[in-house]
């Protein structure tokens, strides 16, 4: 499998390596029960920050895409295929689309939807 990285691209840079690994499943570039490569050398070869790679296996690993298996490494899930179907930013903007649609109809302003956002996500911070 190999990871291009397009800095000039505005696509984030754990984006477009969470999408290129998703890709490379799909693709069956690499199957379940591969190993990826650490964080830091998938940094180092690609030359940039490993919080960066970290960031993507997080996200990859949430997906159930990715397994870390501790000291052993990381590995592609076994239902990565299946997983790697899932859009979960396509989920949450059908979600909030659904939310929208139903607080207007009931009347509330833009205004207000965005004031009320805003104070559930920093409510909710961890």
């Amino acid at each position: 499998m190999e990871i291009v990285i397009e800095i000039e691209d505005p696509t984030p840079l754990f984006t477009q390596l969470v999408e290129q690994i998703k890709n490379a499943v799909k693709d069956e570039k690499i199957k379940p029960g591969d190993a990826l490569p650490s964080i830091r050398q998938l940094a180092n070869d690609l030359e940039i920050n490993s919080k960066t790679v970290a960031k993507a296996y997080r996200l990859l690993e949430r997906d159930s895409v990715i397994q870390a298996k501790g000291y052993r490494g990381t590995f592609i899930h076994q239902n990565a295929i299946e997983n790697c179907a899932f859009d979960i930013n396509r989920w949450i903007t059908a979600q909030l689309k659904e939310s929208v649609a139903l607080l207007k109809k009931s009347g509330a302003t833009d205004s207000e939807i965005r004031i009320a956002f805003t104070q559930v996500m920093n409510n909710n911070k961890h």
